[in-house]
């Protein structure tokens, strides 16, 4: 009875560590899974066809920038990937308005717009009308931070 004991604690054990040790390295610590989506799974090129945020599927996807990006088509995804810079929000798709003050944001797909053809995101909408009393100025303030920040200057 008592071997029956230590092998069934054994075995428990072994398996509690076999999984707790298999998982290590998949996730680091502060991590997820979710981490390498682009700009929570929006399309990016929907901003620019159909004028509006729309989320995309994993269906419809392509690796830029160490991250993934979902895209609702095939098409989308196929002029992404010809052209992602065209695409892809300013700033990896930290908000505008954060990068201004020197410092990365998450953003809310849901607050963007597009300037000169060139789509930005906002972390709330009180960023953005921050950000949007002076958009010239503030892209020029960004675009300099973005550059140091990503050891560009």
């Amino acid at each position: 009875m008592i071997l029956l004991r230590l092998t069934d604690t054994f075995l428990i054990s072994f398996s509690f560590s076999f999984l707790l040790a298999a998982g290590v390295g998949v996730i680091t610590a502060g991590k997820s899974l979710a981490d390498d989506i682009a700009i929570k799974g929006y399309d990016p090129v929907a901003y620019f066809k159909a004028g509006k945020a729309i989320t995309g599927t994993a269906s419809f996807t392509f690796p830029w920038h160490n991250m993934t990006w979902h895209f609702q088509s095939i098409e989308n995804r196929e002029l992404f990937a010809a052209s992602p810079e065209k695409y892809a929000p300013q700033y990896d798709g930290y908000c505008a308005w954060a990068l201004t003050e020197e410092r990365k944001a998450v953003t809310d797909p849901e607050v963007w717009t597009i300037v000169n053809g060139k789509l930005y995101l906002n972390c709330s909408k009180a960023a953005y009308e921050k950000w949007s009393r002076d958009i010239p100025g503030n892209i020029k303030k960004a675009d300099t931070n973005w550059l140091k920040l990503i050891g560009g200057n």
